[in-house]
């Protein structure tokens, strides 16, 4: 305890001496994206299930945030943040596929054009490397050491694509020892001018489930639990603060620590033959069990955690409750690197870089989320129904698409259903704004209108 008081301290003084970082230089950033991690894994969020001191010590000195919100699975959310638009604006687009003529205005490729190195390792999921070995550099990324998502393994002797070839020197390593590598390794060598390092982690997401044989089992002969993977998760981020403290870039660079969804409620742990063996995950948050929530539009499935630190320029110990949604970071990145939006892109995000400088909060008014209804590759469609649900919501109401109202201020869990039948004046003003939201979202972005629903 007295060193961490003491190291608080220091870092306290660090800040306050230091002052605002000069906005004229823009800060590298380290973008840290999790898999499969939801709020209750973490214990700076009330996580009592298991230890993330690193995590912990980047949300003690940095700034913590409450409510952003995730599309439920990977791929959608991925592609939400990459493009800055929603995925309904593409269409049906193929799981782990990207539509071709946004790959110019991704973000890593407006940073690229505004003079940063950028960089990604880990996972890819935006197409089948074997199929398209250079999809990263036409996505704007100058260097890449990726898994073959549903080509090879991910974590023991992972197959990794590094910019355009498959490695040959990955047997006997773990996915995520080389892949944090890999992150360092490109910071190092770009610490000299503005970079974007991309960490794509492969934890906490189970095995790859259709390979024939399935992937290779760890040392103790099974794949990693999920408490170990979210440990691994915490030692990935340690690392890699560790590398910014030795390279003395601090200072320059603003590290952003996200997840792609919520918590899987099962993950696979062995392989009996083809057999692929799963175990439940319910974690402890708050004195509750909470289940995962990946795949549900709920909040245990889309209200992801979100850590940002800038030693020097984000004040120490801060909590917000912004709406965040994966829009947002398009142009967030571009108004921290000070480069204007190029002419004509119509984005659904809007930027939070003030609240990361500590001039203003976010002007985002409702978040948004949709149902993930995406034909595999080949054009097939996703087993089961669905129903295409979405959602938009500010901070204390949420309404869906078929006309369920949740007063989430109260009812985080959406216990409590809000019919139109019984809606009192100010719950019928409420809905029509939020209904008004759902049915604007239909134009152009341009066009669109922000709502202020009524507390």
């Amino acid at each position: 305890m007295k060193i961490a008081y003491q190291s608080f301290l220091l870092l306290t003084v660090a800040w306050v001496t230091a002052g605002n970082a000069d906005e004229s230089t823009p800060p590298n950033i380290l973008f840290i994206f999790a898999d499969d991690v939801g709020q209750e894994a973490l214990e700076c969020y009330g996580g009592q299930s298991y230890s993330t001191p690193h995590l912990n010590e980047l949300a003690r000195t940095g700034m913590t945030f409450n409510q952003t919100y995730s599309m439920p699975v990977c791929h959608p959310s991925r592609l939400t943040l990459m493009s800055g638009k929603y995925p309904f604006r593409f269409g049906k687009v193929s799981w782990g596929d990207y539509p071709a003529k946004a790959e110019a205005q991704t973000f890593s490729s407006l940073l690229q054009h505004a003079g940063y190195k950028t960089g990604i390792a880990g996972k890819w999921q935006l197409c089948l490397l074997a199929d398209d070995p250079l999809h990263p550099q036409r996505m704007g990324f100058d260097h890449w050491d990726l898994f073959g998502w549903h080509e090879g393994p991910r974590y023991y002797d992972p197959m990794i694509y590094r910019n355009g070839k498959v490695r040959i020197d990955t047997k006997g390593f773990y996915g995520p020892d080389l892949y944090v590598q890999s992150v360092i390794d490109f910071i190092k060598t770009n610490r000299e001018q503005p970079f974007l390092a991309y960490y794509s982690m492969a934890v906490a997401h189970e095995v790859t489930d259709d390979l024939t044989p399935p992937v290779p089992h760890g040392p103790l002969g099974r794949y990693d639990n999920y408490a170990e993977m979210v440990a691994e998760t915490d030692r990935n981020v340690g690392r890699l603060v560790a590398a910014l403290d030795a390279l003395e870039l601090r200072q320059k660079t603003l590290i952003l620590f996200v997840a792609d969804n919520g918590t899987p409620p099962e993950i696979i742990i062995r392989a009996e033959g083809q057999e692929l063996i799963k175990v439940p995950v319910v974690s402890r948050r708050n004195g509750q069990d909470v289940p995962g929530g990946k795949k549900q539009l709920t909040d245990a499935g889309t209200n992801v955690p979100m850590i940002a630190n800038w030693s020097g320029t984000i004040k120490p110990g801060q909590v917000v409750d912004d709406l965040v949604d994966f829009s947002d970071f398009l142009p967030t990145f571009m108004d921290l690197a000070g480069q204007p939006l190029p002419d004509g892109l119509e984005l659904d995000g809007v930027s939070f870089a003030n609240r990361l400088r500590g001039t203003g909060s976010s002007t985002r008014s409702f978040a948004y989320c949709e149902e993930a209804v995406l034909p595999k590759p080949g054009g097939v469609e996703p087993d089961g129904e669905s129903s295409g649900l979405r959602w938009v919501r500010t901070q204390d109401w949420k309404l869906y698409n078929d006309g369920r109202l949740y007063h989430m201020a109260e009812d985080p869990l959406e216990q409590y259903l809000l019919t139109a039948a019984h809606d009192d004046e100010r719950r019928t003003a409420i809905r029509s704004q939020l209904q008004g939201t759902l049915n604007d979202l239909g134009k152009p972005a341009a066009d669109q209108l922000p709502i202020r629903a009524q507390d």
